[in-house]
């Protein structure tokens, strides 16, 4: 029950941060709104991986640059995470906060369906539940004309790396230490972020202070502290379990775009969403198959 708890606490994290990112919008370009998010997270792991020295599988010097695999596992986390989080804020300058989150929440399909690739089995209702969520995409994301929105479009695309990313971190988690895993991962994102800004956008520091507090939120609650509840929580919480509750992060982030944003989704919309959390669902339940 307690890490179920921490579990749902995290998708209320995740899910209210569509909003922040939503909000940033309005002063930086995703770029910079990135390097300020993916650099404040980043220094919030400094405390936990001071902390974690202690740990036996970590009294070893932080030396990313020596260890070939924590190198190679954090360019390779960060680069994906770093598109995903790229095509997501992206997307969010064209779409609404809620329908990003049940796009973006589409990735519980697609680590299964990607893993196909590295030769992991993915089960008959895992496609089904696919089947079902790309039927409520359609309604969520394409009106009555037909007209698809570029921004869905764009968090689609990055629901690919974020379920590109869920599988590196999957490979790397137990051959490294995975505090600093993530830590080099959200270095390397920050730093991917901030070169492309430099390429693309006017950063402008008075912006930066005045989207102060959807930094603070994305990038110290939802990048750091989210991150630490999950790695605890997932210690004692079924897998099964611990997806589910985390794919609701989709529906906080409707919630927290209609109590805070003003935004409205049409019944049709609505249905898409419903459609979506099934077919979420539906493609963990093999999951359950053989436990008690």
């Amino acid at each position: 029950m307690k890490s179920n708890l921490l579990l749902l606490l995290t998708a209320v994290i995740w899910g209210f941060a569509f909003v922040a990112q939503r909000a940033g919008m309005e002063y930086l370009g995703p770029f910079t709104f990135n390097t300020a998010r993916f650099t404040l997270g980043s220094l919030s792991l400094i405390p936990l991986l001071l902390i974690n020295k202690k740990r036996k599988f970590a009294k070893e010097k932080f030396l990313p640059l020596k260890d070939k695999k924590l190198l190679f596992g954090g360019l390779a986390a960060g680069t994906v995470l770093f598109l995903g989080a790229a095509f997501q804020q992206g997307g969010l300058v064209y779409t609404d906060a809620g329908k990003a989150g049940f796009i973006t929440g589409f990735y519980v399909i697609l680590v299964p369906i990607l893993g196909l690739f590295i030769k992991q089995k993915t089960s008959l209702l895992t496609w089904l539940g696919a089947t079902v969520a790309i039927v409520g995409l359609f309604f969520l994301s394409v009106n009555e004309t037909f007209d698809v929105n570029i921004g869905d479009i764009l968090v689609f695309i990055g629901a690919f790396f974020w379920a590109i990313q869920i599988l590196v971190i999957g490979y790397y988690s137990t051959r490294v230490d995975p505090f600093q895993l993530a830590f080099s991962q959200f270095v390397v994102c920050a730093v991917l972020s901030f070169v492309v800004a430099l390429l693309t956008e006017t950063i402008i520091i008075q912006s930066i202070l005045y989207a102060y507090l959807p930094i603070l939120y994305a990038g110290l609650f939802s990048v750091g502290i989210a991150f630490t509840i999950q790695v605890v929580a997932q210690r004692e919480a079924h897998p099964a379990n611990a997806a589910i509750i985390m794919s609701l992060e989709a529906v906080f982030a409707v919630l927290g775009g209609w109590m805070i944003l003003n935004e409205s989704i049409p019944m049709r919309g609505f249905l898409g969403c419903l459609l979506m959390l099934i077919g979420m669902i539906v493609s963990q339940l093999y999951l359950f198959k053989g436990k008690k």
